[in-house]
């Protein structure tokens, strides 16, 4: 499989898979985010409460829809699907046992 790489290092698509909010943190500290032309209100309160999809968007305007924007997406919602599940198994009454 060939994963194109335009502007996005390689660093910054790896790293983001597993920490997306120090990612893009350290990608806006060394500049690597410049091109995009984030502005506005919107990319940090998407840094804050929604950093996978602040990375697809990313990744989407970078390169498209490539093998790196569907391996992101299939981490996001594994994320969340594990996430929620997670959350409910630990939610057990005492009548249950």
């Amino acid at each position: 499989m060939n994963f194109p790489i335009h502007q996005l290092s390689f660093l910054f698509l790896v790293a983001a898979l597993f920490l997306p909010r120090i990612a893009l943190l350290v990608g806006y500290l060394e500049n690597a985010l410049i091109p995009f032309h984030l502005t506005g209100l919107l990319p940090p309160l998407f840094w804050l409460f929604l950093p996978r999809v602040l990375v697809l968007y990313i990744i989407y305007l970078d390169q498209g829809f490539t093998g790196w924007f569907f391996l992101h997406l299939l981490v996001a919602l594994l994320a969340l699907g594990g996430g929620t599940h997670y959350s409910t198994r630990g939610r057990r009454r005492r009548s249950d046992y």
